[in-house]
Order: structure tokens, then C-alpha cells, then sequence
């Protein structure tokens, strides 16, 4: 029998006696055992033992008298590192008994919470992997097993065009590990041994299915690999006291010196030296048998005042063990290599197969598409979805060759969508989307692409937000390979890559998606009206359930670990955290996030999401999409919040369709357009700020572009058009917080030199905390500015009045120059401030609360950046 346990290094370091006797106190000092009689009588005996094997002479041993130091406790910033289930309450000075009282109970259900998933799963990379089994997986012994969750059904089998879609062939069978207590079916499809090749001699024999590896049979027998595994490995049980390094040295001591010593003074009796115990001890085991064990002694030093025991190894079998390797690289000479198995095996599912998986249910038998599937084709001309099983070979599958982009501190992210990517009125493909926009993504000045519709989804028109299959990519736009390399060519750019997704309903189709999987109505999701979300009809998921949490916490870790992205944007949170989903008025009263309709069980999951992906990811980015602006989006979860590193203000993109489409262009509020855009104070430097999204352009809303363009058949509507909307951009991607987004195809006007003030002059970063000093906000004027470190943005919103010489007040003395002019022929402008005009001089005259001020030239609809460019020295 051989060892298959890696090679430690023994220790023989003594330990403390196992004997519990009041009359003697055992202390370690170095390598050494101290026993010291408490009555202050001294020990009489002293000696020395040696080798096991040679009982008759005192060798040269090798003696380890370790004399480990203390590890010093490293000093804990209690404040730093302490939970505070209402921390961000006192931080931001918000006194609400009730939230107060939500936030304790909901921090004591999150413990619970963890401590019932510890009992299932040993750590939290268990918990959110479980992609590395369910679903449909190569076995290194050619095979590939198969696993889904399923606790309504009774019977569940493959079919597929690999068997004929026979619902018979490929089945989980009971007592087979088949099914167990939780709902868990598991299916074996063993590879077919071609016609003419022999079983393989060793069950265990394995296959390296991924690449060449040895290119075939590496000709090692087997009868070889147990010779030398026999020969140069461990014996059996010789490295038992690897693992237990001091269980060696008890055992010995209690060998020599008896299970039980005394417990009172009164029952000890008169006590032999211990080299005459010791002796009697050697003579009564001198005939037993050989032995794995290691061969160690004890070394007994003779002392006036305490006695010395060491314990000691033969050097030469010390020597020896340290020389011997595990085993593991004599089993790898069995494995054999990709062409050694398709020439041997047939596989039991090939690559490309089209399949399902069988149910019989109380509602009857059942077809679906496995939960766990990784491609999907929905509706196939007209025919029910199906799985498409994908294990495709080295010589097509894609090999990573870039690395993750740093995590910038700030973010200009590029929202795209692939299938609208292109120019041609068809679905463009992944790789479509690869060789034509990354490239001007990045030329653009973004440093990152957020992308939805990316997750399988039935009905194209949803924009991928009625999800039916959670870990595949959509099949409309090519491969799993084909996004692999979207994701790889975008970190060879330096673009991260986010992906929108949802996880706050799902699909509520039965053929293709998860509703109804097994046949219940609450297997993945509520039953009843819970059940359904109350204005889109998907389905809601039941996120007290254990499975439900490993699903959901598995798919977030799948999109990192198989295809490198580099964080998610959370979309519609509020359909989650609360049972009316969202919808409803919220006055800013606190209580309204924790009254009854708080979903706090969705919290949780929230919570443990964000803690999990931090975890294993420690640069993942997570942005949370809330239009109720839940306390504590942004906070730490130790301190009381949801773990999310961005929020999005989708209250500044309303805003702004609210003023295009209803509000007169002179009644514009310069003051309530400020404090939308600038967001809540207590979490503006976390905010991700966007004009518009697809939710305008797509999603059955109209775009700026068409509001200001569509109907626009003069010269003057179309300059209006033009001038709004690059003041829009620019106000929206300068004023907000760390983070800026924007839907693609509205790049008009001045992206690229928009981006470089960011690039540059890293505008996003300046500022207290990120957040920009609005200093001058006049609604009759309808001029707004502010200040980002020695930048001054100015807007003139005004449709018709323009200003010769408009007072700003500025912080620092000294010229200023215009950098950017919203009002430049190159950007459709009308060129009104001449270039004499670009380099302004600070004027000794207190303005807005500052001791000096700026008079700039200030045309209707038209806005400035300027820059300090040289300081004015008092």
C-alpha cells in the first residue's frame, strides 16, 4: 500500500507530559521536558538513552533542541477591524431608533445566517464554487458526470442526440450516488472503448483531456510505477508522525513511565530512577517485531534539581526520510494525454452535443435545460431550447494571454451592447464587437466596458434583462470562446470589463428557464403573488433558501473565475430589497428602508455577496443600481451597509429626460439640476453618475439625440440640439463623483478631449473627497460653476443670454486658461470666444465668499473649463 500524502517534515520537538500529577510540575524551556517536584525535594536520577536500533552503544544522534521564540502578538486597531452593526448611522449622525433596531437584527440574522451554511460548507470559496460540480463536467477517468438540483422530481436522466434522447439510458440511479437528501441528482457518462482496445489495467487511470500533455501512451507500465513507488517511496505508515509531529514523543513517555502516575502525595510510592525504568522497559520490547515507525529514543539527563528529557531520532533514517518524494510524480507517468484517449475512447457525450435534462414530477415528466448549462440555444427554429454540452478541444479552445488591468481610481465606463454594436441592421457577434469597438472604446479615453444582455436570455427584445439561463453566455452572439477573447483583447487594451447582472428576478419561461424547473412552483423561486414581480412578470427569487444562495453566489464567482471579468453592475435592486419592488413613493423618511416591506432577506444575500466577492476577488468592483438610494449602499458591511464599492444616481438621467421632454428651456432650476447631479453628501464620493443609459435609448424610451435632433429642420434647432447636448455630457461626467457611464453611440461632440481632462488632470480625483466645490448656482443667470483642484467649470445654460464679462469667484491668484470650450467649430459650435480671450487673469474682488474672481466671456448655452496655468504670488 503506498502513502499518497505529501512529504512533511517530522518534528521532534518534546512535549509537555500527559501525566496530570499534583506533586510535579512540567514546563518547557528550549527543546527540552522539565519535570520539577513542587515539594521541594530534588529528583535523584539521571541517564541517557539513545537509538532504538542500537540499544547496546550510544551513537551519534541527532538532536533537535529547538528553542522556538515567542511570536509576539501584533498590536489589533481595534477601531479598524471591530463590527459595528450601525457604524455608517453614526458616522453619518442619523439617530433612528427603528433602522437602528433593523440593522442589529439583521447583522444577528447574517450570523445565523453563516453559521447554518459552515455546517455545509467548510469556507466560502466552497459555497460560491459550485459550478466545479454541478452542471456537466470531464472526469480525468474518462468519463463526464453530471449534476443538477432538482428536489420536486423522482426521476432524472440525460437525453440528448448523444443517446437518441433516451430518457432511460442516462440515469441517476438510487444507492448509486445518485440522489441524495438535498435534492441532488447525479449522473455518470462513461466514455465507449473503441472497437478493438482493451479496458485500461488500473481503475484510477487518468487522462489529460485539456492539451497534448505526452502526446499519448508515455510507455511507463504499470507494474514499474508500484516498483518504484515501492522502492523509493515511504512504507506504509511511515508517515503517519508527519501529521502529528508530538504524538511520537507521548507515546514514548507514557511507554516508559506508566498511563497514570499518582494523583496525591499519598499514593506515591517510592519511584525507580528512570534509567532503570527505562531498562526494564527496553528488555520487555526487545523481541517485538519490526516496526514503520521512525525510529526515536528518549535522551534522560541526570540533575540535582530537575530532570531532562529529550527526545531523538536515528540520523540515518532521518536522512533517509527526508530524501524520499511523494508518489504523486509516479502516478502522473500513468496519466496518459489527450490523443492516447480519443484513440482508445469514444466520448460518452461529444463536444457540441445537444441535450436536456429528463424529470418524472408529480405534475408529470418533465424536459428542461439544465440550470447549470454554460450554452444554450433558445428556440431553435421554432423548437424547444436545448443545452449545447461544450468541451471544446486545445486547438480551438481560447488560452488567456492578458492579465487583469489595475483598479483604477476612477472610472470612465463605456456601456455597451454587442448585438446593436455594429453597423449593419443584424445582431453582431462577439467578435464583431472585438475587432471593431474595443479599439475605439479605448482611442474614446474610457477605461472600462460595462456590457448587458451578455447572459442568455429567450426574447432579444427584453435587452437580456428576462434571464433564463444564468451561466451561459448568449448563443445570438457567438461562442463562450468568442466572449473569452472580448474579455481577453479589452485587458490587452487596459479596458476593464463589467457585466450587468440580474439577480433580482428571472426569466419566467418553464421550457427554457428556471420557473417550474423540477416541476414545483418554489423550487428556485416564491410561490404565489411573492413569487412574481408586480409590474414585469418574471419571477422572484427565494433567497432564504440554502441552494438558492449557493446558485446565485456560484454564478457571480463563475463569471470571474471562467471569464476574467472584472466586476458587475447589480441591476434594479429595489425589485429585490423590497416586496412591493420598488414600487412606491418614498418621502426620505428612514423608516421606509426598514418597515415591512424590506426584504431582508435579499439583504442578506446582498451583503453576502459583496463579503464573498471582496474576499476571493479582493479587486472586484461592484455597482449598485438603486433608485431608492438605500442608506448605507456604499458602506462597509462591518460597519452596517451593503458592501458596494459605486452607486448609480439614475435620479440625474431622469432629471434630465424630465427637463428635455417637460420642462420649457428658460424654467430650467440651476439649483435643483446641482443638487440631483452632485447626489446625497454622505455618499457622493462612492457615485457613479450617467446622463443617460440604454434605459432611455432602448429600452422603449427616446434617446437625447432623438428628443433634440428628431424634430429639429432648422439651422438654429439643430446648433440648440447640438449645444445641449454637449453641455449635458460634460456637466454630468465633470460634476459627479469618481465614476462616470456612458451608453454608446452618444459620443457626440467632445468625448475624447471630455475624457482627457480626466486622464490628465485626473478632474474625477480632485476636490474633498472627490466631490467638486459648486460654488456659484444662479437660477436667474442659469449659470452654474465649480471648482476640482485648478480646474473652474462653467456653464451657461441660458437659452439667449450671453455675457461679456461674467464674475466667478476662484480660490488661487493668477491666469487661467481655457482648456475646453463646449462652443469650438471642431466640436459644431460657433467659435464666439476669440483665442485673445482663452487666457484669463484673477481681479482682486471678492466673489462668492473668495478673494479673488475671474471675468470670463460667457455665451448663451456654452461651457468652459479653465485651468490654472500660472500662480499669482502676494
Amino acid at each position: 500500500m503506498i502513502s499518497l500524502t505529501h512529504s512533511l517534515q517530522i518534528s521532534s520537538f518534546p512535549i509537555k507530559s500527559p501525566i496530570s500529577n499534583t506533586n510535579c510540575a512540567a514546563h518547557r524551556c528550549g527543546g527540552r521536558v522539565f519535570l520539577r517536584r513542587t515539594n521541594g525535594n530534588k529528583c535523584r536520577y539521571k541517564g541517557k538513552c539513545f537509538a532504538a536500533e542500537q540499544p547496546q552503544s550510544q551513537p551519534e544522534v541527532s538532536q533537535q533542541k529547538s528553542k522556538r521564540p515567542r511570536k509576539k502578538t501584533p498590536e489589533i486597531d481595534k477601531k479598524k477591524n471591530a463590527v459595528d452593526p450601525v457604524g455608517f448611522l453614526t458616522k453619518h449622525e442619523i439617530n433612528n431608533k427603528a433602522f437602528n433596531h433593523f440593522l442589529r437584527e439583521r447583522y444577528k440574522a447574517l450570523k445565523d445566517l453563516k453559521e447554518e451554511l459552515s455546517n455545509r460548507h467548510y469556507e466560502v470559496q466552497d459555497l460560491a464554487s459550485g459550478y466545479e460540480i454541478l452542471g456537466m463536467h470531464r472526469n480525468v477517468q474518462h468519463r463526464v458526470d453530471f449534476m443538477d438540483w432538482a428536489p420536486g422530481a423522482r426521476y432524472c436522466a440525460l437525453v440528448g442526440d448523444f443517446n437518441r434522447w433516451s430518457p432511460t439510458e442516462n440515469s441517476a440511479r438510487e444507492g448509486n450516488l445518485g440522489h441524495d437528501d438535498y435534492g441532488y441528482w447525479f449522473i455518470i457518462l462513461e466514455d465507449k472503448l473503441r472497437e478493438g482496445e482493451e479496458p485500461d489495467q488500473v481503475y484510477f487511470q487518468q487522462y489529460n483531456y485539456v492539451d497534448e500533455y505526452d502526446k499519448g501512451d508515455s510507455g511507463v507500465t504499470v507494474e514499474e510505477i508500484f516498483k518504484k513507488a515501492n522502492d523509493e517511496y515511504w512504507e506504509p505508515g511511515e508517515d503517519r508522525f508527519t501529521k502529528s509531529p508530538y504524538e511520537l514523543a507521548s507515546k514514548l513517555y507514557e511507554q516508559i513511565f506508566g498511563p497514570n502516575g499518582p494523583q496525591t502525595e499519598e499514593e506515591m510510592e517510592e519511584i525507580l530512577d528512570p534509567q532503570t525504568r527505562y531498562n526494564e522497559w527496553r528488555e520487555k520490547h526487545k523481541d517485538d517485531p519490526p516496526s514503520n515507525l521512525p525510529p526515536c529514543d528518549v535522551i534522560i539527563d541526570d540533575g540535582t534539581e530537575d530532570e531532562e528529557f529529550d527526545v531523538v531520532t536515528d540520523p540515518a533514517w532521518k536522512a533517509k526520510f527526508k530524501a524520499k518524494q511523494a508518489p504523486i510524480a509516479y502516478w502522473l507517468e500513468t496519466r496518459k494525454g489527450r490523443k492516447a484517449w480519443l484513440e482508445k475512447y469514444l466520448p460518452g457525450i461529444p463536444h457540441g452535443s445537444k441535450y436536456r435534462v429528463y424529470f418524472n414530477t408529480p405534475m408529470g415528466p418533465l424536459e428542461r435545460v439544465p440550470a447549470w448549462a454554460t450554452y444554450v440555444i433558445p428556440e431553435a427554429d421554432g423548437n424547444q431550447s436545448f443545452a449545447v454540452h461544450w468541451e471544446p478541444t486545445p486547438e480551438i479552445a481560447h488560452k488567456w494571454r492578458h492579465k487583469h488591468p489595475p483598479k483604477p481610481k476612477s472610472l470612465r465606463i463605456y456601456e455597451c451592447h454587442v448585438g446593436i454594436s455594429g453597423m449593419d441592421p443584424r445582431i453582431a457577434t462577439f467578435n464583431e464587437f472585438t475587432d471593431n469597438v474595443l479599439a475605439h472604446v479605448k482611442k474614446a479615453g474610457y477605461n472600462a466596458i460595462q456590457l448587458f444582455g451578455v447572459v442568455e436570455h429567450k426574447d432579444y427584445f427584453t435587452a437580456g434583462y428576462r434571464v433564463t439561463n444564468f451561466f451561459a453566455v448568449s448563443s445570438r452572439f457567438g461562442t463562450p470562446e468568442d466572449f473569452k477573447r472580448l474579455v481577453d483583447e479589452a485587458h490587452g487594451l487596459g479596458l476593464l470589463v463589467f457585466l450587468d447582472i440580474v439577480h433580482s428576478y428571472a426569466a419566467p419561461d418553464e421550457m427554457v428557464g428556471l420557473s417550474s424547473f423540477d416541476g414545483l412552483n418554489d423550487c428556485y423561486f416564491h410561490s404565489g403573488k411573492r413569487g412574481q414581480h408586480k409590474f414585469w412578470g418574471t419571477r422572484m427569487f427565494k433567497y432564504e433558501d440554502h441552494e438558492v444562495l449557493h446558485f446565485l453566489l456560484s454564478n457571480l464567482n463563475w463569471w470571474i473565475t471562467e471569464y476574467q471579468v472584472d466586476g458587475f453592475y447589480f441591476h434594479s435592486l429595489p425589485s429585490m430589497m423590497y416586496t412591493h419592488n420598488g414600487f412606491a413613493t418614498f418621502t426620505g423618511d428612514v423608516e421606509e428602508y426598514c418597515n415591512q416591506y424590506v426584504d431582508r432577506d435579499a439583504m442578506l444575500y446582498l451583503i453576502f455577496a459583496n463579503e464573498m466577492l471582496h474576499f476571493l476577488h479582493p479587486n472586484i468592483i461592484t455597482i449598485a443600481e438603486d433608485a431608492t438610494l438605500y442608506p448605507g449602499l456604499c458602506e462597509p458591511t462591518s460597519q452596517g451597509g451593503l458592501g458596494f464599492d459605486y452607486y448609480a444616481n439614475i435620479s440625474a438621467s431622469e432629471l434630465w429626460l424630465s427637463f428635455l421632454e417637460n420642462v420649457p428651456e428658460h424654467e430650467w432650476s440651476m439649483s435643483k439640476l446641482v443638487s440631483t447631479l452632485v447626489g446625497n453628501k454622505y455618499s457622493a464620493a462612492k457615485m457613479l453618475l450617467y446622463a443617460e443609459n440604454h434605459n432611455q435609448s432602448i429600452s422603449g424610451g427616446r434617446s437625447f439625440a432623438e428628443i433634440l435632433f428628431g424634430s429639429a429642420k432648422t439651422d438654429e434647432a439643430l446648433l440648440r440640439g447640438c449645444s445641449l447636448h454637449k453641455m449635458i455630457r460634460l456637466i454630468t461626467f465633470t460634476i459627479g463623483g469618481p465614476a462616470y457611464l456612458n451608453f454608446m453611440g452618444n459620443e457626440f461632440g467632445h468625448p475624447k478631449d471630455m475624457m482627457k481632462l480626466d486622464i490628465d488632470g485626473k478632474i474625477m480625483q480632485r476636490g474633498s473627497g472627490g466631490i467638486p466645490n459648486v460654488h456659484h448656482v444662479k437660477d436667474k443667470e442659469m449659470v452654474i460653476s465649480y471648482l476640482r483642484g485648478p480646474f473652474v467649470f462653467v456653464f451657461n445654460f441660458h437659452p439667449t443670454n450671453s455675457y461679456e464679462r461674467y464674475s466667478l469667484g476662484v480660490e488661487e491668484a493668477g491666469e487661467y486658461q481655457i482648456v475646453l470650450n463646449t462652443d469650438e467649430e471642431i466640436y459644431g459650435g460657433q467659435g464666439l470666444i476669440s483665442q485673445d480671450q482663452y487666457t484669463q487673469r484673477t481681479i482682486s474682488r471678492r466673489t462668492d465668499g473668495m478673494r479673488v474672481c475671474l471675468e470670463v466671456p460667457l455665451p448663451s448655452r456654452t461651457a468652459q473649463v479653465y485651468k490654472l496655468t500660472r500662480i499669482r504670488r502676494a
